[in-house]
């Protein structure tokens, strides 16, 4: 994986997941930014270097500096972000979510990485959530003797 990808995916289109946390970072400003998706299917940009000093500068006046911070990470450390961010071809985009510059090869790399990482990492966890199913324990000796006496019940 030294390589980044040369084969696109086109836009990455934002699922209703992505939705909501880009609905909570709006919350917390004074209006709404453009780079961030509105509804499900809109493209996910990643945002240009230093852009959360920008987006500080429109938090609500009540609104802390790390509520905001944990917000924006919540969106930019997500699979999909990274995913977009990995594109051959991905740009940066400014607060209006205009195109600023491409990635780097080095930045779109550890997109790339990070990405598959989390996939990983999810694919892990969905398999220990499903579970073999449970063979049935052996009948104990008890209950064999009761099932023993219950036929021969039956039977005269």
């Amino acid at each position: 994986m030294d390589k980044p990808w040369t084969a696109s995916h086109g836009p990455i289109a934002a699922t209703e997941f992505d939705v909501q946390k880009a609905e909570a970072i709006s919350a917390l400003l004074i209006r709404p930014i453009g780079i961030l998706p509105n509804k499900p299917g809109d493209p996910i940009r990643p945002f240009a270097l230093g852009l959360f000093n920008d987006i500080r500068a429109l938090a609500k006046p009540d609104v802390k500096a790390t509520a905001l911070r944990r917000a924006v990470g919540s969106f930019v450390h997500s699979k999909r972000y990274y995913f977009a961010s990995a594109q051959p071809g991905s740009m940066r985009h400014d607060i209006d979510g205009k195109p600023a510059e491409p990635l780097s090869t080095e930045d779109r790399l550890v997109a790339q990485r990070r990405f598959l990482s989390l996939k990983r990492s999810n694919d892990e966890n969905s398999a220990s959530r499903i579970e073999p199913a449970a063979s049935p324990a052996p009948p104990s000796k008890t209950e064999q003797i009761r099932a023993a006496l219950l036929r021969r019940d039956r039977q005269t």
